[in-house]
Order: structure tokens, then sequence, then C-alpha cells
């Protein structure tokens, strides 16, 4: 009978702790951080989500394609780097490649970046930066680099009808520099660059 009154006992407890730790660090905690977060952070905390007007138009954390229905680059739209992830920035199959170097089929998909990239641009393939062939680790990085963002520029202007100055001193207005100024590179979002471009003309 002690025994048994023990047992009981002994089981209550463990419920009972489990219910408070439960609502302590399962929703107390939870709350408290979101909340922490809603306040300190708010654009963070709700997914950096960007606006065009009242539209939501993407987030400045993941990238995306500005193509045709057939995949092929508007000349109008600065252009992202390559995606690995899904059919090309989903958010839900994040991923790269994970072609090591000499893999044939990351030369070759290199390759025909390449080719592809140097007739839109009109450009040699030695003046084409790495990251416009290739795709980042999680296949949804919104930046190019400051080099390959500038190399678009003379095939946006004229697709546009803008001077040139004017759309590279819109590339230059957009370069974010180095994480705490000695981290990672200068990156330019482009999404970003695009709705500022939009609101050029």
């Amino acid at each position: 009978m002690s025994t048994t009154r023990t047992a009981v006992r002994t089981h209550w407890v463990a419920i009972r702790a489990m219910l408070l730790f439960t609502l302590v660090l399962g929703v107390g905690y939870t709350l408290v951080v979101t909340g922490i977060g809603q306040l300190a952070l708010p654009a963070q905390a709700n997914g950096s989500v960007v606006r065009s007007g009242n539209e939501v138009v993407g987030s400045a954390l993941i990238g995306q394609s500005f193509t045709d229905a057939d995949g092929n680059p508007l000349p109008e739209w600065f252009q992202s780097r390559p995606s690995a992830a899904g059919d090309g920035y989903d958010a839900g199959a994040s991923s790269g490649s994970n072609w090591g170097p000499e893999n044939s089929d990351l030369i070759a998909a290199i390759e025909e970046r390449q080719a592809q990239i140097a007739e839109l641009e009109g450009v040699s393939v030695d003046e084409i930066p790495a990251d416009a062939v290739t795709a980042s680790a999680s296949g949804l990085d919104p930046h190019i680099s400051p080099e390959y963002a500038l190399l678009q520029v003379a095939r946006v202007a004229e697709a546009r009808g803008l001077e040139e100055s004017e759309v590279r001193e819109l590339v230059e207005s957009r370069i974010q520099a180095r994480d705490l100024g000695y981290l990672g590179e200068p990156t330019v979002n482009v999404l970003q660059l695009n709705l500022a471009l939009a609101e050029l003309g």
C-alpha cells in the first residue's frame, strides 16, 4: 500500500513538473522572445518583408528570378545569381547542388551560363564574376556582387531608355558594405535594386 502511494505521489509530482515547465518554457519563453523580437527587430521578426506600395513583393532574405515563363532573362531587370533550390529560389527546397569543383555537370552548367551571360551583356567570358554563374549554398541568396550588378548596367539602361550613368549611380547607391565593416564582401540586393529601378522608369 505504501509503495503504491509513493508511486502515485511520484507520478503526480512528475506530471505537475512537466505541466509547469511546458507552460514556463514552451509557452512563456516563446511569448517573451517573440515579444522582444517584435519590439526590438520587427522587420526581421516578420520575415524581412519587402513591399511595393501596399503589396508584398518578396523578402529581403530570399532571392527571386526576373525571367519570363520560359526562364529567359528579362532585359529590363537586373538578374539574380543562379539558384539550385527546387525550380529556383524555392524556400521549401533550400539547398545547393552539392557538386564539387571538378564535377562535369557543374562545369557544363557554368560554361552554359557564361555563354548566356556573355551574349546577354555583350561582354567576354573573362569579365563575368563567379557569382553570376554559380548558385549559393542555400540556393536562396538574394544578393549579387557589385561587379555583377555593374556588368548589367548597360543592358538595363538600354532596355529602359535610361542613361547608363543614371543606372550606374543607382547601383552604386545600393551597394551594401561588409557586415561590421570587415565580415563578408560588399553585396547588392537584387529585389531592392529592381524596385528602385522601377521608380526611375
